[in-house]
C-alpha cells in the first residue's frame, strides 16, 4: 500500500466522520510509517463491521490478545491496494468468508484506542472502519488471531466490549443504512 492511496482515502471522507480529522493529521505528520506495524508504537489497521442485510446482527469476534468482542480487522499488509483492501482481506481471514465484499469502500468510523503491553511494541491503533453486508447464514471460522467468532444482535451484544464499541457499532449500522438506501435509489433511477 502507498501512502498516498491512504491519504487519498482519508481526504475523501467527510468531515463528520468521528476520528478522521485527527486521523489525517497523525498521517501527514508520521508518513508512511503511520502505514507499516514496525513504523512506529501507533499506527495504522483497519476494519470491517460486518452486518446481515436487514442490519440486525453483527459478525464479532473475541480478539486473543484483547480478550473483548470486535469487528474483525488488522494491519495494513504491503500486497493491500489501500486501507479498504485491507479491511477486506483481514475480514476474510478473521471471519473465514471467502467472499466478503465491502458494502461501498467507504471509510465510516476512524478509532484510535491505546492498547495493553499484551500487544506488543504496539500502544495505539488508529483503526479505520468499512461496512459489509453478508448472509448470517455464511460458514465463519475461527482464525488464529481469535478465540471465537460469532453473529450477534445488535440489540444483544456481548459483555466483553470495549467502553465505546456499542456507539460506533450503531454508527457504522447507520452509515450502511445510508449507504443501503442510496444503492436503492441510484438504482431506482436508472430504470
Amino acid at each position: 500500500m502507498r501512502l498516498d492511496d491512504a491519504t487519498t482515502a482519508l481526504a475523501r471522507t467527510d468531515d463528520d466522520v468521528p476520528g478522521v480529522v485527527a486521523a489525517r493529521r497523525f498521517v501527514a505528520e508520521h508518513g508512511d510509517a503511520a502505514l507499516r506495524r514496525a513504523g512506529g508504537p501507533e499506527h495504522l489497521t483497519a476494519s470491517c463491521f460486518v452486518f446481515s442485510p436487514d442490519l440486525e446482527q453483527t459478525l464479532l469476534c473475541l480478539h486473543r490478545k484483547g480478550g473483548f468482542w470486535v469487528q474483525v480487522g488488522g494491519h495494513p499488509e504491503p500486497q493491500d491496494r489501500d486501507l479498504a483492501d485491507t479491511a477486506r482481506r483481514e475480514a476474510r481471514e478473521e471471519s473465514g468468508i471467502a467472499d466478503l465484499e465491502l458494502l461501498d469502500g467507504r471509510i465510516v468510523d476512524v478509532d484510535r484506542h491505546d492498547l495493553h503491553s499484551g500487544f506488543g511494541a504496539c500502544t495505539a491503533h488508529w483503526d479505520v472502519g468499512f461496512v459489509a453486508l453478508v448472509d448470517p447464514s455464511s460458514v465463519v471460522a475461527v482464525s488464529d488471531e481469535s478465540d471465537d467468532v460469532g453473529w450477534f444482535r445488535v440489540d444483544r451484544l456481548p459483555d466483553a466490549l470495549p467502553s465505546t464499541f456499542p456507539h460506533r457499532l450503531l454508527a457504522a449500522r447507520d452509515a450502511a443504512r445510508d449507504a443501503a438506501r442510496g444503492a436503492t435509489s441510484d438504482a431506482t433511477t436508472a430504470d
